[in-house]
């Protein structure tokens, strides 16, 4: 996690509990994420990137245990291997529980995972207490924000709550496959 504090954490986490957006480093991009419960928060973030609800989002957390809160690996086919991939740089598309907001899937059947490999971002998982959104920083057909200045330059700075970090080394988004049938999305 290297040196981001833990107050530092502890104050995005409860920004993300108070319904902000919070703007923190990931495997390649910085992300924009909320708490993919509270609907006005998510609201909220697809109005400041002026991304279609359609769409769906991608959540991130933690740890495995974390996702299948959200979907039941045991029926997916590729079970085996979207854990082994685990943490690490591949979102899959899976069927999600019941009960998990249509505001998540957009028009899909599936809801987009991942298990961070990140450690900010994982760390902010887990001071939150379970998965957040995870979406590019960027505005809807813009290039994702690498630096903070480019953040800044897309974003005004009352709508988003900062945390730091160094990105990951990853050149691309992470990759998007089907947990159903392995076919590559992304």
């Amino acid at each position: 996690m290297g040196w981001i504090s833990g107050f530092r954490l502890r104050l995005a986490a409860n920004a993300l509990r108070n319904g902000r957006i919070v703007a923190y480093p990931t495997e390649a991009v910085y992300g924009l994420g909320c708490d993919p419960f509270n609907e006005d928060a998510v609201r909220k973030l697809l109005a400041l990137k002026r991304r279609s609800q359609i769409k769906g989002l991608i959540l991130i957390a933690a740890d495995v245990e974390a996702v299948e809160s959200l979907v039941d690996l045991a029926r997916v086919p590729l079970g085996a291997e979207v854990r082994a991939g685990w943490p690490g740089p591949t979102t899959w598309l899976i069927p999600p529980r019941p009960g998990i907001p249509d505001w998540l899937r957009g028009a899909h059947d599936s809801l987009a995972v991942r298990v961070t490999a990140h450690p900010v971002a994982a760390a902010l998982c887990r001071v939150f207490g379970g998965a957040i959104v995870s979406t590019s920083a960027n505005l809807s057909g813009h290039r994702p924000a690498r630096t903070p200045v480019r953040l800044w330059r897309q974003f005004p700075r009352r709508a988003i709550h900062f945390l730091p970090g160094r990105l990951g080394g990853a050149v691309r988004p992470t990759a998007i496959f089907d947990a159903m049938s392995g076919r590559r999305i992304r």
